[in-house]
């Protein structure tokens, strides 16, 4: 018996069968270029049973129906965020912070040093990376975020840049008295990001599956992580083909733990634990051409 045929039918609020299943699938790859595994079906319910609750359904049918028969964006909007995983913490893979610290310092000159956050999510990636500018520039460095996510309900939360406690529970304390403001009243309980993090970071809603990203910066360092695992080889390759016109000749690339892009050494090299520098790139990391 496949994956498929195990969904359990009888025991759930709603109607989902196999070929509701199936048509998730297609319909995010569609929409959003993710490849969701045969696995997931049972995430895929849970994450969707509260759209139909939302629009009064009681087959996922009717949901999908109504999904692609209206070409209601608010409700892809939502489609999309549901099925949209969201996993991050501050330094999360700290080497990738010393590594970007170390080529922020080798900068041969004081134009704003640029990074792309393609996968903000709630916040913490981009203000650990203004965290790592302001620790090697100081309080007001030459330094520019862009800090974009698929899902609009994260990127809302980064860019109010409030937390609870427990999510600076692993950083240095030194870290915490200047980068964070502790809470008082209904914000008890949680610490809010300085306002010299929040000037660095532009947030903004990209697709990576748009045809044309509102981008036109060359940047020095592009942060995509944990996010192709998601696309398959050819989707992975044509974004890694973009990425390389808008990634400064001598820039990097920072990917995921779990991911590898051997199947695109025609654009990118590696240079050992998931960073990856243009494969035409001649000069070491962090130096730029006189």
């Amino acid at each position: 018996m496949d994956a498929l045929s195990r969904i359990d039918t009888g025991t759930r609020e709603f109607e989902f069968t196999p070929q509701d299943f199936e048509r998730v699938r297609t319909l995010i790859y569609k929409h959003a270029g993710i490849s969701l595994s045969p696995v997931k079906q049972d995430m895929v319910y849970s994450r969707l049973a509260r759209r139909l609750r939302a629009n009064n359904h009681k087959r996922f049918a009717e949901y999908l129906d109504q999904l692609e028969r209206s070409g209601d964006a608010a409700e892809w909007e939502a489609f999309v965020n549901a099925l949209t995983t969201n996993l991050t913490s501050f330094f999360r893979e700290a080497h990738h912070f010393d590594l970007l610290a170390d080529q922020m310092r080798k900068s041969a000159d004081r134009r704003p040093f640029k990074i792309w956050c393609s996968a903000a999510s709630t916040g913490e990636e981009p203000y650990s990376l203004a965290i790592t500018a302001c620790e090697v520039f100081g309080n007001n460095p030459p330094v520019q975020i862009i800090a974009s996510d698929l899902d609009t309900n994260v990127l809302a939360h980064g860019q109010k840049g409030v937390y609870t406690a427990d999510r600076v529970e692993r950083l240095d304390k030194e870290r915490v008295q200047r980068f964070f403001l502790r809470g008082t009243g209904d914000q008890e309980g949680h610490v809010r990001v300085r306002p010299e993090l929040q000037r660095l970071i532009t947030f903004k809603q990209i697709n990576l599956l748009e045809p044309g990203w509102p981008l036109r910066e060359s940047f020095d360092a592009i942060f995509c992580r944990n996010v192709m695992i998601y696309f398959d080889k050819p989707t992975q390759f044509k974004i890694l083909e973009r990425f390389t016109g808008l990634l400064h000749p001598q820039g990097l690339l920072y990917a995921g733990h779990s991911e590898n892009f051997i199947h695109a050494v025609s654009l990118f090299k590696s240079l050992g634990r998931t960073v990856y520098a243009r494969a035409e790139a001649s000069l070491a990391p962090g130096t730029r051409k006189p």
